[in-house]
């Protein structure tokens, strides 16, 4: 993991499976995740190795696009999305999933991004968004325990 990598972590209510199944539907990530904008497209079926989803994201006022695919996937468990951006930007999401004791969920989650340009390029665009990226991961997990809970 980068030092431009964020991680968040929550507990959610509701069964691993339940949270599996609305993270991994790209058709809900406007229910919880706070910078999606629109989805693009997006292959359908089950989650696995291989599916593609483009997406329209919103960051400061900023509209952009990011091809991701899925290059892990244990169901119920873990996925691992690497996504193309403008400009050659790269990013990895990771969603890991743990079923605790109380029949509840642990969700880890980790974004990495990488912005072009290299050691400039990454400066720069520190400056530009700070600790915006995990204000919004937090807020985004905290929108999905909400979602997952309120059931």
């Amino acid at each position: 993991m980068s030092d431009d990598a964020v991680t968040a972590d929550i507990t959610i209510n509701a069964p691993k499976k339940d949270v599996w199944e609305a993270c991994m539907d790209a058709d809900r990530l406007e229910e919880w995740v706070t910078i999606h904008k629109k989805l693009e497209s997006s292959d359908s079926g089950p989650p696995r190795v291989g599916m593609k989803m483009k997406q329209s994201l919103v960051l400061r006022g900023a509209t952009f696009k990011v091809s991701w695919e899925l290059t892990e996937c244990v169901d119920h468990s873990c996925a691992i999305w690497e996504g193309r951006g403008p400009l050659r930007s790269y990013a990895r999401t990771e969603y890991h999933l743990c079923e605790n004791a109380d029949g509840g969920t642990d969700f880890h989650y980790v974004n990495e991004f990488k912005a072009p340009g290299g050691p400039l390029g990454r400066a720069a665009s520190k400056a530009l968004v700070g600790g915006l990226p995990q204000r919004e991961a937090d807020r985004s997990l905290a929108q999905l325990k909400k979602l997952l809970e309120a059931h």
